[in-house]
């Protein structure tokens, strides 16, 4: 996935991209933090083509991100939102998973295979039957999960993950992020999930990326969080996350 000179601005006017560069390689785990307003949502939707740059480019393996390409870079760009609602509207979870590779015309036996192995991917093959109003957060938060993964997608791109869910919600949605072999580009204000899932990690300020390294390395900077807004939560050891 590369992202080269992306610049964006809203209609208003205000620039949310000025020239970002980023380059994930296939199987990379890349936390993209920063504080509110840095322009790490818009970056996401850059990535599957909900937003258009207005000037530099993007592209996901050998497919530029264009409109003439959209459908195929859809379906490599998994994108889960922070509202797992605005992935979950069927009356059952299966259903929900079923619906993108079906909009592609996968039918039948592999539409079938396609739900089972989604769902297995994130431990969820009991919420196969239940509607999604029924979940606990983590539940809706895995089968909104599995719904991007039945499009077999070659990068998945999380916003805010971890919002809104309890420790044991947290724990499992870790180990299933964690057990997939794909790219993954997730943006968090939680710190610790990022020294979790990602071995590297970039800072955004004001539509800029203004650090990229060392997950770790750059958590142990307190310099470096303060100058862009960001806090470990309280009580966690900085002295933990110091390089061997």
């Amino acid at each position: 996935m590369r992202v080269s000179g992306v610049e964006f601005s809203y209609p208003d006017g205000r620039a949310a991209l000025r020239g970002v560069d980023l380059v994930v390689e296939a199987g990379e785990r890349v936390a993209v933090l920063g504080p509110n307003g840095a322009g790490k949502t818009t970056l996401a939707l850059h990535l599957n083509g909900i937003y258009m740059p207005s000037s530099g480019t993007v592209s996901i393996g050998d497919a530029p991100v264009v409109e003439s390409n959209l459908t195929e870079v859809r379906r490599r760009v998994g994108l889960v939102f922070q509202d797992s609602n605005d992935q979950l509207f069927m009356p059952k979870v299966h259903d929900d998973v079923a619906f993108g590779p079906a909009n592609l015309g996968v039918t039948g036996a592999e539409l079938e295979q396609r739900v089972r192995s989604a769902l297995a991917a994130v431990s969820g093959e009991a919420l196969a039957d239940r509607p999604a109003h029924h979940l606990s957060g983590g539940e809706r938060r895995r089968a909104a999960l599995a719904t991007v993964l039945a499009m077999d997608p070659d990068v998945l791109v999380f916003d805010e993950p971890s919002s809104d869910l309890d420790g044991a919600g947290r724990r499992e949605l870790v180990a299933a992020l964690l057990s997939l072999d794909l790219t993954q580009v997730v943006i968090t204000h939680d710190l610790p999930l990022a020294l979790e899932l990602c071995p590297r990690a970039v800072i955004m300020r004001e539509g800029r990326i203004v650090a990229d390294g060392d997950t770790r390395g750059l958590l142990a900077d307190a310099d470096l969080l303060a100058e862009n807004r960001l806090e470990l939560p309280y009580g966690f050891e900085l002295g933990a996350l110091e390089k061997d």
